[in-house]
């Protein structure tokens, strides 16, 4: 039976808002509205959009990073959140999946996350990074494989990865054995040079040939202000140019729009998933074509969490008012401690 459905998607080409605490919120629900006149189905955003791709951490040195590192902190994003409400509800508003790259704060650490909104709204997916790359891990903690999963979204499978994530085969190949329809990649954009984005081209567009699946990807860009913003340094503003390939692409590798390498904007196409199918029916990495009796992945997808309760009987799993140290320090049993 052919798959004879049409999904608009669009993948979002913009830059943050520097100056004003909640102005990339702002520019993320114009956008949306924006997509939803053209019908738009799935829209995708950069990574850490919200408030904004620590720029300063690739052309600064840490000693002199405190100030803007304290702010990125006191503008990132928490999960659940105002900021999680205001997106639910334009995606709810408008029957679309959003994928929102954010940084997320969880207490003192701060996350590069990404999160994936159904078309009623719902909190379908929140995943982060699992390795930040190089000067990103003085600003970022480290997720874990519970964040490798695709979400079963009203309109199709979505999986999403983080830029060099996408250098991790086993990372990818773990969202293909779930049978991904649509990849949701993001990249921050405006960094390193034209070198950057013809790299970007090179990694999604194999993705899409290895998993059978469609791939939008979204990149930031900064103004000329904002690039004078994050370093005075006309040799350092070098490295914060190029870098951007906003881009939807097909599971037979091939653009469906013209990429956008410039500036912001908006690029729109329709995915016809039956070529999905088409793909497939020639190499299935996860199906056909895989020889797991040879190669297989092995995937820890247990939350990482830094204390793990030692449950010692189902009344001690069912006691869930006592707090972790109350269920060490009282044998199963055991009345409680009376003062003399």
């Amino acid at each position: 039976m052919s798959d004879k459905r049409i999904i608009r998607a669009a993948a979002v080409q913009i830059s943050p808002d520097f100056d004003r605490p909640g102005g990339t919120l702002d520019k993320v629900c114009a956008a949306i509205d924006e997509a939803a006149g053209k019908g738009v189905q799935l829209i995708v955003f950069p990574e850490t959009f919200v408030p904004y791709y620590p720029y300063f951490s690739f052309v600064r040195a840490p000693v002199a990073s405190g100030a803007d590192h304290m702010r990125l902190y006191e503008e990132a994003v928490v999960v659940p959140g105002p900021v999680t409400q205001a997106v639910a509800e334009r995606a709810r508003m408008h029957r679309m999946v959003v994928v929102l790259g954010i940084n997320e704060r969880d207490h003192g650490s701060l996350y590069n996350a990404q999160l994936i909104f159904d078309v009623d709204g719902r909190l379908v997916l929140k995943r982060r990074k699992i390795t930040p790359t190089f000067h990103e891990r003085m600003i970022w903690g480290q997720g874990d494989g519970a964040g490798l999963k695709v979400a079963q979204t009203g309109i199709a499978r979505v999986g999403a990865l983080a830029c060099w994530e996408h250098y991790n085969p086993l990372a990818r190949y773990a969202l293909m054995a779930q049978h991904e329809e649509i990849h949701c990649s993001q990249f921050p954009g405006s960094l390193v040079g034209p070198i950057f984005a013809e790299q970007i081209e090179v990694t999604i567009r194999h993705h899409a040939l290895e998993s059978g699946c469609f791939v939008v990807n979204s990149t930031g860009w900064l103004t000329d202000a904002q690039i004078e913003a994050v370093t005075t340094d006309p040799k350092l503003q070098k490295a914060l140019r190029g870098g951007c390939h906003t881009a939807i692409v097909s599971p037979e590798g091939q653009h469906l729009a013209e990429p956008l390498t410039e500036g912001e904007g908006m690029v729109v196409a329709d995915l016809d998933m039956s070529l999905i199918t088409k793909r497939k029916r020639m190499m299935d990495s996860v199906g056909h074509y895989a020889r797991p009796e040879l190669l297989s992945l092995a995937l820890n997808d247990r939350p990482a969490v830094p204390v793990t309760s030692m449950v010692h009987s189902d009344t001690d799993i069912n006691a869930i008012g006592g707090s972790f140290y109350e269920r060490q320090r009282e044998p199963v049993g055991s009345e409680p401690a009376i003062d003399d």
